[in-house]
């Protein structure tokens, strides 16, 4: 009896611990700055065009500009940071009439910056903008596209977070990208994921950045706190039997990426209570789609994390004056200060993933016909204990938690497996979590 409560005793003290808040997520958050932004955006947008087929040979406008001194702004910081950032381009030729977007050869070119972990360096976390702007015509790549928040800021907001995490060690590897082509078709993206499954890169999950900087709403809103993170239910590879078996062991809204989404929601919550994240369940707007995508497509966890209220009058339009109504992509509809809160929310969820264990492979669930659930799950490399969440069926968020210590298989006493969903999450010394994995197996 004193054996047991002694073991309870530990199991309440570790879960304290745990729950404890860590001082360097505060540091990150305070350290994102609103100026830098803004000055990064200005010379973003004052490029002119950084249309996917404009000018790159020009040194002061066009995409091959602006890309070179994306490029430059990552060198700097690496040269801060004792050169703690790998900074190359990364290209693929597209072909004429591979859509009709498409109207010349033209090559895609991505920056990208790999700050490199110091336990799990194959282990990668990204956060990515759009390199490329464009106006009402998708073809036009002459005219003035400043693209100030499409997507100036998310770009900016990637190098400011690179700026402030370049001044931490990770265990896991972090990667700064500007993609290039998404108002064409994606194409960077694309390219850059036939890249890293060639490479055999173990990517964690993508944070797509794409509009950061608006909060007056088309729809008559004006909000500083609320964004939105598009995900979706499950893997675009899941197999037959994988979607058999959801049928009668759940899963519908589980997919890896729909967990990122909640991890995201999670860390936001805890270091930035007075942030909303709103989980979309979709994979991007109504129809469209984002550079988050072409990672979805090939198993990858991505999100698209975004502001909440648009207004379609500054994307994708000719700039001009209709109406009464100014038309286009300008700074003076940036908020930059907004900008910066969705960058410090990137930030401290990539911190926290480079600072977690990964996450268990294997999970199995059972307690079919039992009065309690009971867990196994693969031992993790570096995880000082583990996690078990359990939720309605018809919640959101993982609503409970119960720390269970340096061992691979539990039992939740007197929990009915049938009327809640469970997933299990590693944990470092630090308390800094994995994302939660959903059973992928069942024992009797």
């Amino acid at each position: 009896m004193k054996k047991q409560l002694l073991l309870f005793l530990l199991i309440v003290i570790s879960s304290i611990s745990f729950a404890q808040t860590d001082q360097r997520i505060y540091d990150i958050i305070d350290a994102v700055s609103a100026e830098r932004i803004k000055t990064d955006v200005t010379q973003l947008a004052n490029f002119g065009t950084r249309h996917t087929l404009s000018d790159t040979v020009s040194q002061t406008r066009g995409i091959g500009a602006a890309r070179r001194w994306i490029k430059s702004e990552f060198d700097k910081i690496s040269n801060a940071c004792d050169n703690c950032l790998e900074v190359s381009f990364q290209k693929d030729l597209v072909k004429k009439g591979t859509n009709p977007r498409i109207v010349k050869d033209v090559y895609v070119v991505n920056v990208v910056a790999v700050q490199k972990g110091t336990k799990y360096p194959n282990r990668y976390i990204i956060m990515s903008g759009d390199i490329d702007s464009r106006v009402s015509d998708p073809n036009n790549f002459t005219d003035d596209s400043p693209g100030a928040n499409d997507n100036a800021s998310g770009m900016a907001g990637t190098i400011e977070a690179a700026r402030v995490l370049s001044k931490y060690k990770f265990d896991s590897s972090i990667i700064y990208l500007g993609l290039s082509g998404e108002e064409q078709g994606l194409f960077g993206g694309q390219g850059l994921v036939k890249k890293m499954k060639a490479d055999g890169w173990d990517i964690i999950g993508i944070f797509n950045n794409d509009m950061i900087g608006n909060i007056k709403g088309v729809d008559g809103i004006i909000s500083n706190t609320d964004f939105r993170i598009f995900s979706e239910p499950i893997p675009a590879t899941e197999t037959e039997q994988q979607r058999k078996a959801r049928r009668f062991y759940g899963g519908e809204v589980d997919g890896i990426s729909r967990q990122l989404a909640r991890y995201v929601h999670k860390t936001t919550k805890t270091y930035m209570p007075e942030m909303n994240p709103m989980m979309i369940y979709r994979l991007d707007r109504f129809g469209r789609g984002g550079h988050h995508r072409p990672f979805n497509d090939a198993g990858y966890a991505g999100i698209r994390i975004m502001e909440a209220h648009e207004n379609y009058t500054q994307q994708h339009q000719d700039i001009r004056d209709e109406d009464g109504i100014a038309y286009g992509d300008v700074l003076e509809h940036v908020n930059f200060a907004y900008a910066k809160k969705l960058t410090a929310v990137n930030a401290i969820n990539m911190a926290s993933l480079a600072w977690a264990p990964p996450a268990p492979e294997k999970v199995e669930i059972g307690g079919i016909v039992e009065p309690s659930a009971k867990f196994k799950w693969s031992k993790v490399d570096g995880a000082a204990g583990y996690k078990i969440y359990w939720r309605d069926t018809t919640s959101p968020t993982w609503d409970n938690s119960r720390y269970v210590g340096d061992v691979t298989e539990f039992t939740l006493h007197g929990i009915v497996i049938d009327n809640y969903f469970f997933g299990i999450s590693s944990v470092s010394e630090d308390g800094f979590e994995s994302p939660v994995v959903f059973p992928n197996g069942i024992f009797r």
